[in-house]
């Protein structure tokens, strides 16, 4: 069952910058705040060297072509309008 939890003396300045977030986000204050938390305090973070690991990785199985800034660009375009 899910716990209520009270905060006190939250700094101004993060007061503000939460709202902003929930109003971006177009969720309330309360559901902005445990969205934070749970970022926060996810158990699943990868360490810096584990992504690092996984990029190299994905990198390995890539073409070995190299990529023109305007195709990139073009591809970055493509289905907009």
């Amino acid at each position: 069952m899910p716990t209520t939890l009270t905060l006190k003396n939250i700094p101004d300045a993060v007061y503000d910058r939460l709202k902003l977030s929930a109003e971006a986000h177009r969720r309330s204050m309360n559901s902005e705040a445990i969205v934070c938390l749970e970022a926060a305090l996810r158990l699943d973070k990868v360490a810096p060297a584990e992504r690092l690991a996984r990029a190299r990785q994905l990198r390995a199985v890539l073409p070995k072509s190299k990529f023109r800034a305007r195709d990139i660009d073009a591809l970055k375009r493509e289905g907009r309008p």
